[in-house]
């Protein structure tokens, strides 16, 4: 900015005006029943694409405005829980004590060294939420169970579902259900958040956590065990795949990535911001999405295989085949658009 006065004033008046607008938006929502923030981001998603705005800064813009007309606390929801978190100091898991500790639940921690004190800590819990790498989560709850009472709500938060729900149904004979929250613990509250819910049995007994769930402005996506491991094949492990690629790649060229930020577009910038937070997370994490289940590696496989076609026709110039691919692929997102909404 040059510092002339016109442009101050002229920043000042555009700031004035977003205030203006902040407020009537505002207003808007608390006068009617609110959009899902989902409905909210998707409606002006072409929009943002035109005016050059990284869909980041609506996006936070959409939170904000939902986080001021959201309850800050469960608490005149449910009354206070007695829960024990398995893995409680791991990342996710003190995220999840710190939400539930804020709104009144008494939580307490099982971690490797306390399973001498295990019947203490899970036989008088209301709820007890696994979370664990996805190498032990299975052995774990096993071990677990033993010291549950019929009563004792069992869920896990791990990235898989379906070995973790099979092996909850086998060893407990209580309330069950897989959770999967679709977001690292980075984060610094549940708003604007998906949640996967995987139901198992008595699922009457989870509402309460539910609710807290929505309550803090979590949205929730009701599926199988199954649907939701087939699903992260492509949402997961694909993903993490083509970025952990991405991040070798840019590393081992010795890339300056600042410098290509300098004069990148949005959606790089967006690109690199994803790519930038897969790297800040534990490794083993990371690793043990890809490699949990022989389908991820299979997809993951197929993936590289269609890297290494589409890298052959760019090595061959073969400009026909590389548009053919691109036309292809065109029709095929252009008939995803045109496909009735089942909703309707």
């Amino acid at each position: 900015m040059s510092g002339n006065p016109s442009d101050s004033e002229k920043l000042k008046q555009t700031d004035q005006s977003l205030i203006t607008l902040l407020s009537d938006r505002l207003s808007l929502l608390a006068a009617s029943d609110q959009p899902s923030l989902e409905e909210q981001l998707a409606d002006l998603a072409p929009l943002l694409a035109q005016a050059g705005i990284p869909e980041s800064v609506w996006t936070g813009v959409v939170h904000r405005c939902y986080s001021t007309l959201t309850p800050k606390s469960a608490s005149n929801y449910v009354r206070p829980r007695k829960i024990t978190i398995i893995g409680g100091r791991g990342r996710m898991g003190r995220l999840f004590q710190e939400q539930l500790s804020a709104v009144g639940h008494n939580v307490m921690i099982l971690e490797n060294e306390d399973w001498d004190h295990a019947d203490q800590l899970l036989s008088q819990a209301e709820l007890v939420l696994v979370s664990v790498p996805i190498a032990y989560t299975v052995d774990v709850i096993k071990r677990a169970a033993k010291f549950l009472s019929p009563t004792t709500a069992l869920c896990d938060i791990t990235s898989i579902k379906t070995q973790p729900t099979q092996a909850m149904l086998e060893h407990h004979c209580g309330p069950v259900m897989g959770l999967h929250p679709m977001f690292g613990p980075n984060i610094k509250s549940f708003l604007g958040q998906k949640v996967v819910v995987c139901p198992g049995r008595n699922d009457d007994s989870f509402q309460w956590l539910l609710n807290f769930l929505k309550s803090q402005g979590s949205e929730l996506i009701t599926c199988t065990p199954e649907e939701h491991d087939q699903m992260m094949v492509i949402i997961q492990a694909t993903q993490h795949f083509y970025r952990f690629s991405l991040g070798v790649f840019l590393a081992q060229a010795g890339i300056d990535i600042d410098r290509t930020l300098s004069m990148s577009t949005p959606s790089y910038r967006q690109e690199i911001d994803i790519m930038k937070r897969l790297f800040s997370q534990n490794p083993s994490l990371c690793v043990d999405i890809m490699l949990a289940t022989e389908e991820r590696g299979e997809a993951i496989s197929s993936l590289a295989n269609t890297y290494n076609r589409l890298a052959m026709l760019v090595a061959k110039k073969d400009r026909a085949a590389l548009i053919a691919e691109f036309e292809n692929t065109q029709r095929f997102l252009q008939s995803l658009q045109t496909m009735p909404n089942e909703d309707n």
